[in-house]
């Protein structure tokens, strides 16, 4: 019994560092606070059904954050016809930076596809190189360099004059 309680705390320890990081991650890449809360518990459900694997991986938040990732992107496959795109963003609860800011680049990237969102968390959020981004999403890494390229380029056309204060010049 002493065993099965130290495996519980373990995994609680875990779940419960590696949950704020995945929010953020999740709503970033998703947009949508309810969707970000479900994709984090789902992923979080998952690690849980594989703790062994999540525990002996070489990094198990980076294997955490896969989960979370190939999560979302499943629920887009298969969700893009039930879903439809609004006009306007929901508030987002006040921070310290500019809500005007933030609100222009959660604009922005939802202009991207979910994978090249998923990129772009990752590798600019995350700051994951480009070898870990994909090994995460299951792409080449050439595929991850296109992918940032164009991405980046969509987020400059779209941000204009409010790249260069995202950018901090």
């Amino acid at each position: 019994m002493a065993r099965s309680s130290h495996r519980s705390e373990e995994i609680e320890a875990f779940m419960q560092a590696v949950s704020p990081r995945l929010f953020r991650a999740a709503l970033l890449v998703c947009g949508d606070w309810h969707l970000a809360e479900d994709l984090v518990q789902t992923t979080l459900g998952k690690a849980f059904v594989s703790w062994g694997r999540v525990r002996k991986a070489d990094s198990p938040h980076a294997y955490v954050r896969t989960i979370l990732m190939r999560t979302y992107l499943s629920h887009v496959r298969l969700h893009r016809t039930y879903e439809r795109p609004v006009g306007e963003l929901p508030e987002q609860p006040a921070t310290t930076h500019d809500p005007a800011l933030r609100l222009a680049l959660a604009q922005a990237l939802a202009l991207l596809s979910p994978q090249d969102r998923a990129v772009v968390v990752l590798r600019y959020w995350e700051d994951r190189s480009v070898a870990q981004t994909a090994a995460e999403l299951g792409l080449s890494a050439g595929n991850v360099r296109i992918r940032s390229m164009r991405a980046l380029s969509t987020l400059r056309t779209s941000l204009g004059g409010e790249h260069d204060v995202l950018a901090g010049r």
